[in-house]
């Protein structure tokens, strides 16, 4: 079958593809340049390549150590590139559109549509007006206690411009930092306003501008959608199961939470349980947790954050109707409810497509990096599933990746943040409306 690469056919979720695409390469120009690195050195194009990559599709994973490598026009770059990864680039070309006001057509429309995962284009453009404020004002808040926190331990323009890059970083889940030698917030591993801060922010840029939305709402309409509900009945469930997990695996852990207070290790468990949600941030060092530890926030990396928002993974809507689907499968039930709504049968064959492709991906890059990386495996399975959740955790992998690795995660990240599905939408033919059914068959499952 032909393809169409006519561009002013293509579909959105090709014009998605390309357009991340083009935000990277130019991304890893800039970073390649001079004047992004602290020294004056070029960084080798594959180096920034990668870097652009990751702040882009927001994920974290870096090879140079971004506190002490860049330089602050480089870490700017950074931001800048993360921020527009984590809302998406149609978002910020409408907001520019809305500046100069001008019209938004029925095409942008349709690519905002799949930018944001909705189902409709019905108030689309409100939509993003609010996803903008929003954002702006969650970071602001985020930047402000941050900054104040930072001049406990900094001069005062350090410390701004630190609250600055860690809002931006945290709220799109880019997981980046800048405090050099890999430590991410791991000084601040007790620090009940560090942790609360960075907590919020993850959690907010992870459950979806339709779920604050919403949220912000509620009391004018006193009333929740179903996806709120699911995600924020999700999302809830996560975080505690996290927590209380992470607390018992890594209580007596010496290198963890062994050497802390009743109270450290509360907040660092509840830190370690939020960040998986594709954040990237830690106050523990992730190469001295157990593999028991390692392999369940594998788990919490897959499964992701909600449709929608800054971050990636399956997605916390499609693991609730995997759960929907085999709880009615046990009851004998033919129907997944959830609240009281019976969900369509479409949404079970998608959330059931998404899980498949992209346990797929993850075992096929998981095998690739096996077979190029002297690296023990269940470091390499944390690694794959971080880029593909764009997450950004490391076990300390990453830096030392061969030149086929690093072009494999950077493929894998990119995979991650726009989903398997729009890549295939992308990659794939355009879809013919089918003309006739076969007649229905039988095997057995199980």
């Amino acid at each position: 079958m032909k393809l169409n690469w006519s561009v002013l056919e293509w579909s959105p979720p090709r014009i998605l593809v390309c357009g991340f695409a083009v935000i990277i390469l130019l991304g890893a120009f800039l970073l390649s340049l001079p004047m992004a690195s602290s020294t004056g050195e070029r960084l080798p194009f594959i180096d920034a390549l990668f870097t652009a990559t990751s702040a882009t599709c927001v994920t974290g994973l870096v090879v140079v150590d971004t506190g002490t490598y860049f330089s602050i026009w480089g870490q700017i770059i950074l931001m800048v590139l993360f921020q527009l990864g984590g809302l998406g680039f149609m978002t910020m070309a409408t907001l520019v559109a809305l500046v100069l006001r001008k019209k938004i057509s029925l095409r942008e429309r349709l690519i905002l549509q799949e930018a944001m995962n909705q189902s409709s284009m019905e108030g689309i453009v409100r939509l993003i007006r609010r996803v903008i404020i929003y954002s702006l004002t969650i970071e602001f808040i985020g930047f402000l206690l941050f900054s104040l926190r930072f001049m406990i331990d900094m001069p005062p323009g350090k410390a701004m411009f630190f609250g600055a890059f860690h809002a931006v970083s945290l709220f799109n889940n880019a997981g980046f930092d800048i405090f050099g030698d890999y430590r991410s917030l791991t000084l601040y591993v007790t620090d009940p306003v560090i942790n609360l801060t960075a907590i919020l922010l993850i959690v907010t840029g992870g459950l979806g501008f339709v779920v604050i939305a919403d949220l912000l709402d509620f009391r004018k309409n006193r009333r929740l959608s179903l996806h709120s509900k699911v995600v924020l009945t999700m999302t809830g469930s996560l975080l505690a199961a996290g927590t209380i997990v992470i607390f018992i695996f890594e209580f007596s852990n010496v290198k963890t939470l062994g050497s802390l207070d009743l109270a450290g290790k509360a907040w660092a468990s509840f830190f370690q349980s939020a960040t998986p949600r594709t954040a990237g941030a830690n106050t523990l060092d992730f190469a001295a947790l157990r593999q028991a530890t390692l392999f369940f926030i594998i788990i919490l990396m897959f499964i992701g954050a909600s449709p929608g928002s800054t971050g990636g993974g399956i997605k916390t809507t499609t693991f609730a109707t995997l759960i929907g689907a085999a709880i009615s499968m046990i009851r004998g039930r033919e129907d997944i409810v959830f609240f009281r709504y019976r969900l369509g049968k479409d949404r079970i064959f998608k959330a059931l497509t998404i899980t498949l492709i992209s346990l797929a991906l993850v075992i096929v890059v998981t095998m690739i990096l096996s077979m190029s990386e002297d690296q023990l495996f269940i470091h390499l399975l944390f690694e794959a599933t971080s880029a593909f959740g764009t997450v950004g955790l490391s076990v300390g992998v990453t830096p030392e990746l061969s030149i086929f690795g690093k072009i494999v995660v950077a493929l894998t990240m990119f995979a991650g943040r726009l989903g398997p599905l729009t890549l295939a939408y992308a990659l794939g033919p355009r879809a013919e409306k089918e003309v006739y059914r076969y007649p229905e068959g039988k095997i057995t499952i199980g």
